[in-house]
């Protein structure tokens, strides 16, 4: 049996000395594995031309396009960072059920203050690199964007609208009397939800597959970076950087542009 193989054919650059084009015809896998040892170095992105500007952009926000996980930030407020912070780095890693996880965590914050949350918003939460440019340039073209959190709305809607996403989707903190109750309000937002709403999105917006792209970093994000046309992990958790068609090991969020094939001229500002 022949191996499979590709070829190179025509080379150029996106933006001279930052990100460039190399065409190839023959194996997706094969051309993977090829330039697989230089993913220490440099980020890379095997893909087919077809589609490859993307119609949707479906995302995580925590250690996605914010720099902080909100629940551990919220912990700090509350004395239990360490407490919390294991619990999250656990469930992100895919070792504990994301849903039963969350619950545990948030019936620990149980008491805090509501006032915490718009102290730990203002403070601590930041924008990753590229984000703000990505979800505009995206949208500039016509792409519709979708903000899928497993954190929370108190969050997620203040980072959506400062992103320039069209859509947010994130879980509901119980409160009552101006503090937590330790519990989620409604339905959680988890792994399935998220492929669900990414799947969803692909219908409504009259898409196929090959259109959308999905970017997180833990293995709650697994089956919508699977699902997607083009799956990203962004600085991930290894178990989602495996599973994705494109794993963000250096760049900032703009890598993703420069995967679609849009040099700088082109980003929205």
């Amino acid at each position: 049996m022949i191996a499979p193989v590709a070829t190179v054919g025509s080379t150029g650059w996106i933006d001279e000395g930052i990100a460039a084009d190399i065409l190839f015809d023959g194996d997706i896998a094969a051309a993977r594995n090829a330039l697989s040892p230089l993913c220490t170095k440099f980020d890379i992105a095997v893909q087919p031309t077809t589609h490859r500007r993307k119609m949707l952009i479906v995302s995580d926000m925590d250690s996605t396009m914010i720099s902080v996980e909100c629940i551990d930030e919220l912990a700090d407020f509350a004395g239990i960072k360490p407490q919390i912070a294991e619990i999250t780095e656990r469930a992100m890693q895919g070792e504990l059920d994301f849903a039963e996880a969350l619950r545990a965590r948030v019936a620990l914050l149980r008491g805090l203050d509501e006032r915490a949350i718009a102290t730990c918003l203002a403070e601590r939460v930041h924008h990753m690199p590229g984000a703000q440019t990505l979800v505009r340039t995206m949208s500039a073209w016509g792409a519709h964007s979708l903000l899928v959190s497993g954190g929370f709305t108190h969050f997620a809607d203040v980072v959506g609208e400062q992103l320039g996403f069209a859509k947010v989707r994130a879980n509901v903190l119980g409160f009552a009397e101006g503090k937590l109750t330790g519990a989620v309000d409604g339905r959680i937002v988890d792994a399935a939800a998220k492929r669900t709403l990414l799947e969803d999105a692909t219908i409504s917006k009259g898409l196929v597959s090959a259109q959308t792209l999905a970017v997180g970093d833990g293995a709650n994000d697994i089956p919508m970076i699977q699902a997607a046309g083009f799956g990203v992990a962004y600085h991930a958790k290894p178990k989602a950087a495996d599973a994705a068609d494109f794993a963000v090991r250096h760049s900032d969020l703009t890598a993703l542009l420069y995967a679609q094939g849009v040099p700088r001229r082109e980003w929205a500002v």
